[in-house]
């Protein structure tokens, strides 16, 4: 993966701005970008996403232009080929699990059916161990299942990057370091590149190959990590 990004976001409430500079350059498949809450990290990845437009500057991955103020792209979400996990996951309540996941490979807006097969959504509920809770909903699951409904609607659609936003933040401490490990293996195994952010330490020693901090809006330094 190589992505390249340079914006410029200001928001305003009330009298108060919050200024977004974010520039960097990053090659390879884990970068991690830490900081401490209200770091503008989450900002960074809607706009990485285009769910956020910037004021200024450009993104651009693997060569292929997203975001270009000066030259008026902003390509929406659905065309970017990017997943982006939540914090809180945001799955559907009224859809069940094999829904859930089927909504994240069809276009449009229309609801799955609740008994909708493809080859696709039958590899992901294999793969993430979903196929005795399929026709369950959202809150008759545990947070490991949650997140790995989320994780199998994000690479369904075998998106060129994903996108995570504070994945672990959300799970107990014992759940916390399983579905780490379990995301360590996974991208391991399927070589997809990926943005995480996050203020855990943990993470960053994890999947830190690359590892960029924030604060107060602003990019600063990249850390080394061995």
């Amino acid at each position: 993966m190589r992505l390249d990004v340079d914006i410029r976001k200001t928001l305003r409430s009330g009298h108060r701005t919050f200024e977004l500079r974010a520039r960097f350059c990053a090659q390879g498949e884990r970068v991690v970008v830490v900081g401490p809450s209200g770091a503008g990290k989450s900002m960074l990845l809607k706009a990485l996403a285009g769910l956020l437009r910037p004021d200024a500057g450009h993104v651009r991955l693997d060569g292929e232009t997203l975001f270009d103020a000066a030259r008026g792209i902003h390509r929406p979400p659905r065309e970017r080929a990017v997943a982006y996990l939540f914090q809180d996951y945001a799955l559907f309540p009224h859809l069940n699990v094999r829904q859930n996941i089927a909504f994240g490979e069809l276009q449009g807006w229309r609801n799955p059916s609740a008994a909708h097969a493809s080859p696709e959504v039958e590899r992901w509920l294999d793969a993430f161990g979903l196929r005795e809770v399929a026709h369950q909903h959202p809150h008759e699951l545990s947070g490991g299942q949650r997140q790995r409904t989320a994780l199998a609607r994000a690479l369904v659609a075998r998106p060129r990057a994903l996108l995570l936003d504070e994945p672990f933040a959300a799970l107990d401490t014992d759940l916390r370091a399983s579905m780490r490990a379990e995301l360590d293996a996974l991208q391991r195994r399927l070589r997809v590149p990926m943005v995480l952010i996050t203020h855990d330490p943990e993470d960053v020693r994890v999947f830190g190959e690359q590892v960029l901090r924030m604060d107060a809006g602003h990019m600063l330094e990249e850390q080394a990590h061995a």
